[in-house]
């Protein structure tokens, strides 16, 4: 038997609530209330080793994310799209649209954002990346000033400063 498990980790844009179990990373989410970090010496080694890797990411120290998923819902489409986010590279972005071309079917645009929308792993599959094709920032489940935020880390630090 596999027991889920829940962790939390202060990060610059917030706190972060970080799901899975032995098998993998299941959910990573923010929250808008405080919640104290989670001692390490409870936490699953995958759980651990997704902290240790969102703390880098935020230190600049990260680009790619390197762990075990245990995502077990989503439709196909939905799983094609979050696959597809993970070829939006570090510091750059993609419209829904050139994700839908990618994906072969153009006219798919807002099904690949309501997808975008669902994606279990905020952060470590980008959907923070994804963009409207005039290049104006659009919706995020953390709120578009993380987005703002996530994007501006993204960014050289002599070009930009997130904190």
């Amino acid at each position: 038997m596999i027991l889920s498990s829940t962790v939390y980790l202060s990060s610059p844009l917030g706190t972060l609530r970080l799901s899975g179990s032995d098998a993998g990373l299941a959910a990573v989410g923010f929250l808008d209330e405080s919640v104290a970090a989670t001692a390490a010496a409870a936490v699953p080694r995958c759980l651990r080793a997704a902290a240790d890797q969102l703390r880098a990411y935020f230190g600049r120290e990260l680009r790619d994310f390197d762990l075990l998923y245990d995502v077990a819902r989503g439709t196909d489409f939905q799983r094609q799209v979050w696959l597809a986010l993970t070829t939006v590279g570090y510091g750059r972005t993609a419209s829904y649209l050139e994700l839908a071309r990618q994906l072969g079917n153009p006219g798919a645009v807002r099904a690949v954002g309501a997808a975008n929308g669902q994606n279990p792993l905020g952060i470590v599959w980008p959907c923070h990346r994804i963009i409207g094709a005039s290049g104006q920032l659009t919706g995020y489940a953390g709120g578009l000033w993380r987005k703002q935020g996530l994007l501006a880390l993204e960014q050289p630090a002599t070009q930009t400063e997130l904190f």
